[in-house]
């Protein structure tokens, strides 16, 4: 049995739809103690191995698969948003500039061990400090990374280049290509 080492519910989702019979089991690791000295990517990479492997080590029989997702401003991480006041501060950050999104993935399972980084890119159009509250007043956007999400049709979004799943926090493309292939 697949077991999802995630609380997120866009994973979830996203696994849904793709057909994949899973479980969730929320890893407890303290993804501040990681060391922000890594680069995003690597920072990405190292949290979901972290969880990938603090549930593989209770569910040994299992496959395990952990994610993290990073978004990249001008080189500097945004996660998730503190608060209303620091969404909206983000979201200005962002406004008419291009962004990273990293998703890195580790799986276990099946006598495999896989990860492996999605990058994918999205723009923002100009926008004000009132369109920036108008979203953040919905609370949609402050539990994701970023301080959005693309699947909310917010209207600061002018274009993306990649995975749409993989900016919602699962590149499923490239799992079903080099995790769930028969």
């Amino acid at each position: 049995m697949l077991i999802l080492a995630s609380s997120s519910p866009r994973r979830r989702e996203i696994l849904e739809k793709a057909g994949i019979s899973f479980r969730v089991f929320v890893p407890e690791v303290d993804e501040r103690l990681l060391d922000s000295a890594l680069s995003p990517k690597d920072l990405a990479k190292e949290e979901a191995r972290v969880k990938c492997y603090a549930v593989k080590s209770l569910f040994p029989d299992d496959e395990v698969l952990a994610a993290d997702t990073v978004v990249v401003l001008g080189g500097t991480p945004l996660g998730k948003p503190l608060d209303e006041s620091d969404a909206v501060r983000m979201l200005l950050l962002q406004s008419g500039k291009k962004e990273a999104v990293l998703t890195a993935y580790h799986y276990l399972g099946r006598g495999r061990e896989i990860a492996r980084t999605v990058v994918s890119h999205v723009l923002f159009k100009p926008f004000g400090e009132g369109a920036a509250r108008e979203y953040v007043k919905t609370k949609k956007p402050l539990d994701k990374a970023g301080a959005y999400g693309i699947q909310d049709e917010s209207g600061l979004i002018e274009s993306l280049e990649g995975s749409f799943a993989n900016v919602m926090g699962l590149p499923i493309e490239d799992l079903l290509a080099h995790v769930f292939r028969e």
